[in-house]
């Protein structure tokens, strides 16, 4: 039987998965792991827009 899992614990799962990826195949690109995280951790438009901005290598525009 799964077990259900809060979604701040998803987010977190798909952020380290995130790193992990990045780690380890440096030449994909942010927006297909942030695809691949989405659909593996069932994440939120709004979590997905969030890890973005935390693994995007561009300073914010002010």
């Amino acid at each position: 039987m799964p077990t259900i899992m809060p979604q701040s614990e998803l987010v977190r799962k798909a952020a380290a998965f995130l790193a992990e990826q990045r780690s380890q195949t440096p030449g994909r690109s942010l927006a297909s792991l942030l695809d691949e995280a989405g659909m593996r951790f069932n994440l939120t438009p709004l979590d997905a827009a969030a890890l973005e901005r935390l693994f995007r290598k561009e300073p914010p525009a002010e």
